[in-house]
């Protein structure tokens, strides 16, 4: 059961954090395209306004989601303190009255530059999606898939290095460089980056992404095919015809 630690909180973080930027991503592209073709410099933006809300509600649910996950981890590093938590209530409990509520925001500096992982991700999406509905009025189940796919890996692959300070920060137990000690701050980040590069050299930057690329494009490219299918199912109970421009 080890490779499902901390699968509960995983759902939980997703459930919250998809709902918040779909919803937010899509309330302001009515609101500014209003019926209008969108293009590619308006995704990008919606995607990072969407990107920033999402970051700012929901990064005390992904604090807690990785430290239950790395719970009872051994590591060969000996910067990093270990926890001992029972539950999501418990570790929300534990962080605030041992590091005060701050430490729930943890890593929200990189988080919040990488809103342009989400941005990138659904400009492509948005990008392939429009191409491909100009030669045919629908896409279907494998072009939201194979498309949902494509999008994520080229904006994890872009984003990774900033991903993995993400974990670290949001982790909170690492003894980070003694003449800096504000959690998320431009400084920490860059002392990070640097100690992977001396560590594992410049490809350590990229260490594990290939298990993270199975992970978020699958994911990824299930979510988009979920979410076409029910908008479109959504708009047939409703009775109106989805427009192609969407």
């Amino acid at each position: 059961l080890a490779p499902y630690r901390g699968w509960f909180p995983v759902i939980s973080s997703l459930c919250c954090s998809n709902f918040v930027y779909f919803y937010t991503f899509n309330s302001l592209k009515t609101l500014w395209v209003k019926g209008q073709h969108s293009t590619t410099g308006k995704d990008l933006v919606l995607g990072v306004v969407a990107g920033v809300v999402n970051v700012l509600l929901t990064t005390p649910l992904w604090v807690v989601n990785t430290r239950l996950k790395l719970q009872g981890a051994k590591f060969r590093n000996e910067d990093i303190v270990p926890t001992n938590y029972r539950g999501i209530v418990d570790a929300f409990h534990q962080i605030i009255r041992d590091e005060g509520v701050l430490a729930l925001w943890n890593g929200t500096f990189p988080s919040l530059l990488l809103v342009f992982n989400p941005a990138i991700q659904f400009m492509f999406y948005e990008g392939f999606k429009r191409k491909l509905l100009k030669k045919q009025l629908q896409l279907t189940s494998l072009d939201a898939f194979v498309i949902g796919a494509i999008a994520k890996a080229v904006a994890t692959t872009l984003t990774y290095p900033l991903q993995t300070v993400q974990s670290i920060l949001r982790f909170g137990r690492h003894r980070l460089n003694p003449e800096n000690r504000t959690l998320g701050s431009l400084k920490n980040v860059l002392y990070l980056l640097q100690q992977r590069v001396r560590r594992f050299g410049l490809m350590g930057l990229y260490k594990g992404l290939e298990a993270k690329l199975l992970q978020t494009v699958l994911t990824a490219a299930l979510m988009f095919l979920v979410y076409e299918k029910l908008t479109a199912a959504t708009f047939t109970v409703m009775g109106l015809k989805r427009s192609r421009r969407h």
